[in-house]
């Protein structure tokens, strides 16, 4: 099968190859989390899926990159993402505020990652414990998708060392209030002399996404994967398209995330003027990372899409500031991230 170097083509595989797959994988999950025994544990997991069903879609598309076994891949994709929507509703919705708590849920997204982990009770903390097997039946399904991969041994320490990422933000952002900044702080110290490049917050952002970890796992289906491939996408990810996908996803909840009193990383800049330049920036820099990798123009598309699909949504217009940055950054793009924008805004207004 030929991977998409155009935005049509794109459009139209996602359509006919990855989205009925996508659909059939959250049908069985949301069969799943209906059958929950516990009641606050099933309304968070088929809330996640509800309303956060567009993750899924979107990460999915990296299943392309696994050619003839795209159904197994997109089965990975769907299960892992289904996992990290769950858990951030847990934590988002948590009366504990207990890190021990976070820590134990996310030791899942490692276990997903590792075929012969044993799994434990991840509820141990918490009050709420009876998902009816929910949680570890999500996590063995990657497992069994992972131990299936030929080249898995390739990409493993590097899978992990995303996960970490993500799983120490998770942790750190959904503490008591007061000792969140202060964490995510002393955190990003830890890494600031590898990523002298970034701030604190903008470092957080990029360790939010699982695009890196998709995009490693489809490719590892193919027979010619190398170790060499394994540290060009993640370099390549880890930070700018990463950076670049959570920052969009940051910049269009602000409304709500004042509303909320929620933590939002565009919050810390000192100036629209320095938000809209470093997001021009994370462009420029996710365009120019993504050049050295096979099927250059696909993860091209994927970063423009990222603009058009962030852009084109509704809360976009609500927010007059966000609406200027918009106009800014689709024209720090390209022409294809108008396309998809303007596509995707006749599919929300009809």
């Amino acid at each position: 099968m030929n991977i998409p170097v155009s935005p049509w083509a794109l459009l139209s595989q996602t359509h006919f190859k990855v989205l009925p797959s996508v659909r059939q994988n959250l049908n069985h999950w949301r069969s799943q989390a209906e059958q929950i025994p516990n009641p606050e544990l099933r309304k968070q997991a088929i809330s996640s899926l509800e309303t956060k069903q567009f993750h899924c879609e979107g990460g999915s598309i990296y299943g392309l990159l696994a050619n003839k076994d795209r159904r197994e891949a997109i089965r990975f994709i769907v299960a892992y993402q289904t996992i990290s929507d769950y858990l951030d509703n847990l934590c988002d919705r948590s009366r504990s505020l207990d890190p021990e708590d976070f820590r134990s849920l996310h030791d899942s997204i490692f276990h997903a990652l590792t075929p012969d982990a044993e799994l434990p009770n991840y509820y141990r903390f918490r009050e709420d414990q009876n998902d009816g097997g929910y949680l570890k039946s999500l996590v063995r399904t990657c497992q069994a998708v992972l131990s299936s991969i030929p080249n898995y041994a390739k990409i493993a320490p590097t899978l992990h060392e995303l996960a970490s990422y993500y799983c120490d933000l998770q942790v750190h952002k959904h503490v008591k209030i007061e000792e969140r900044i202060p964490r995510l702080k002393a955190w990003f110290s830890q890494h600031q002399a590898q990523f002298p490049e970034l701030s604190w917050y903008e470092f957080s952002a990029c360790a939010g996404s699982t695009l890196g970890i998709f995009c490693l796992v489809a490719y590892s289906f193919n027979q010619e994967f190398s170790e060499t491939l394994t540290n060009q996408v993640k370099n390549s990810y880890f930070p700018w398209v990463q950076g670049l996908h959570i920052l969009l996803d940051y910049l269009i909840d602000q409304e709500e995330d004042q509303i909320n009193g929620d933590l939002n990383f565009c919050f810390y800049y000192n100036s629209q003027d320095e938000l809209t330049e470093r997001l021009q920036q994370f462009i420029k820099n996710a365009a120019k990372s993504v050049a050295h990798l096979p099927h250059t123009r696909f993860h091209q598309l994927i970063n423009q899409a990222l603009l058009g699909v962030y852009l084109s949504d509704k809360k976009v217009r609500r927010q007059q500031a966000v609406q200027k940055i918009a106009k800014q950054l689709i024209l720090s793009g390209s022409p294809a991230s108008f396309f998809f924008q303007n596509r995707l805004l006749a599919a929300h207004l009809v």
